[in-house]
């Protein structure tokens, strides 16, 4: 399959080339924290509004305060973009090493991150948020928001990547229905503030420039809970929302909300009337349930128009979102509803960064918009985007372990999505580098049909617990295939 952009009415527009993106490395500096009671200085200036429709529209850093909302009917939700604030009169190379914010002011958002103004530009330090509930009024403890470090993007040199609106940031993370933040984050260096001491060391290197504390609302569910894919619902109203329906009708009816799983058999069939008669043994895995973009509820106004597919598919890379672990199967759909306005309104990405993501009850999403059959052009492994796809679970797998329920629906995600193009969960393929911080730029690497984002580029993505998964997954994989 050619790589292309279509326009929104499907037609085919201009040929592309690689797309990139995700996950995070935390650094794990010591930090002291200040007195519970002691409150950051609040930005000055007004807030200003600004809407949304169509193209994502992320504030600008130059705005005091800036509120991007969807324009879909029926789709709630948005982002607060805030600056940063000075913690101290220190000056490091014209910024402050050390800045945060604090809001009390009621302001609703359930996933926080921190954005600044150049995605090349790496954040040497550490990010701590807490939070007020806005079910019990009580505020949580200091939690440390995993910083991205330039893992993640478009491929370097692509359109998606180049773009003026994209943005450096931490990852995303998940903290339920809140009204209240308290931020800071300190620059790396010899030395910090104890207590004993009237000013930090000098931090090497200074902060980013532009600094932003991201609060986003995912908005109500879109669809009831529970409800069948065939459901009586109004059907998709507009051009975006049309088009994301319409790039799965090969597998489900026209707005369906999931995708629904089929035995070995069926699925066979469906591969011969996709990709024309099978002279070989197909060795595919039967087809999973897959909740649609619809189903979880996309602002299809928030993403960029148009789809991007690459080659034929020959890796996957699995990935954790670095959200935390402090969500529930139900609030799953929240969750990525968020992380997808947190790529496009913060970081600017044409679209969600993951093709597919599975929660922790075993649940899989599709992801970025293209069709789940077909093969999209993610951002999600920087460097290697093109012929792979890109799975993450929700959830941070550092020290914690991954469900059973999730690795088994990784595996059989790959065994059904990598058997439409042949591929054995167990093997090994060459994949190009579009260079990163271990290959460079037009290397051939030979990975694992089934690997880590740690293999395609220096981070601790997908978490050590659920990397050493995936030899379970590979041979599952290839169990679900029959090989």
């Amino acid at each position: 399959m050619r790589g292309f952009l279509t326009s929104s009415n499907g037609a085919p527009s201009i040929a592309v080339s690689s797309i990139g993106v995700t996950c995070a490395a935390a650094l794990a500096l010591p930090l002291s924290a200040p007195p519970a009671a002691a409150a950051p200085a609040r930005p000055s200036g007004a807030a200003a509004a600004v809407r949304s429709s169509g193209a994502a529209v992320p504030a600008r850093p130059s705005e005091a305060g800036a509120s991007v909302r969807s324009s879909e009917a029926g789709v709630p939700g948005g982002t607060r973009s805030l600056p940063l604030v000075p913690l101290s009169r220190v000056r490091v190379l014209g910024t402050a090493p050390e800045q945060g914010l604090y809001r009390g002011d009621g302001e609703h958002f359930s996933l926080v991150g921190v954005v600044w103004n150049d995605p090349d530009t790496e954040l040497h330090g550490r990010v701590q948020v807490r939070t007020r509930s806005a079910r019990t009024g009580k505020w949580s403890g200091w939690q440390d928001v995993e910083t991205h470090n330039a893992d993640h993007g478009a491929d370097p040199g692509t359109a998606e990547r180049d773009a003026r609106r994209v943005r450096g940031a931490t990852a995303p993370l998940w903290v339920g229905e809140s009204d209240g933040v308290d931020l800071r984050v300190r620059a790396a260096g010899r030395g910090a503030r104890d207590g004993r001491t009237a000013e930090p060391q000098r931090p090497e290197p200074p902060l980013p420039s532009g600094l932003r504390l991201e609060l986003v609302d995912p908005g109500a569910e879109a669809a009831p809970g529970g409800a069948p894919a065939q459901a009586p619902r109004t059907g998709p109203r507009s051009e975006a929302e049309r088009a994301a329906s319409a790039a799965n009708t090969d597998l489900a009816r026209f707005g369906a909300l999931e995708i629904p799983a089929l035995g070995k058999r069926a699925t066979e069939r469906e591969l011969a009337r996709l990709a024309g008669p099978v002279r070989a043994k197909p060795y595919i895995g039967p087809r999973p349930r897959i909740v649609t973009r619809r189903g979880w509820g996309a602002d299809e106004s928030l993403r960029q128009s148009g789809f991007v597919y690459t080659k034929k598919l020959k890796a996957a890379f699995v990935h954790h979102t670095a959200s935390g672990n402090k969500y529930s199967c139900s609030q799953a759909p929240s969750v990525i509803r968020s992380i997808y306005r947190y790529h496009v309104a913060s970081m600017g990405w044409r679209d969600i960064g993951y093709n597919f993501l599975v929660d922790k009850c075993g649940t899989i999403y599709e992801g970025r918009a293209g069709g789940v059959a077909k093969a999209v052009l993610g951002a999600h492994t920087l460097g290697f985007n093109n012929n792979s796809m890109g799975i993450a679970v929700i959830g941070s797998f550092g020290g914690t372990k991954p469900s059973g329920a999730a690795v088994k629906a990784v595996a059989r995600l790959i065994a059904w999505k990598l058997g439409l193009s042949g591929a054995d969960p167990r093997a090994k393929t060459y994949l190009t580098s579009g260079g990163g911080n271990l290959y460079p730029k037009g290397k051939k690497v030979r990975l694992n049909v089934i690997s880590g984002h740690r293999d395609g580029f220096a981070t601790e993505c997908p978490g050590k617990r659920l990397y050493a998964k995936l030899g379970t997954a590979r041979s599952s994989a290839a169990r679900y295939q029959g090989r």
